[in-house]
């Protein structure tokens, strides 16, 4: 595995964790946005 995937890893679990406590926090738009921000970064992982 490659330090760019790795990075790219990163980004999407640390994306999953802060909408996963947006949401429990009740901030649906914050969560929203960080879930849109993991598929992008989701989908730089496919290469």
């Amino acid at each position: 595995m490659d330090l760019s995937r790795i990075g790219w890893l990163l980004t999407v679990a640390t994306c999953a964790i802060v909408a996963v406590a947006c949401l429990a926090s009740g901030y649906q738009g914050y969560a929203a946005v960080t879930a849109a921000v993991l598929v992008a970064a989701a989908i730089n992982l496919f290469d």
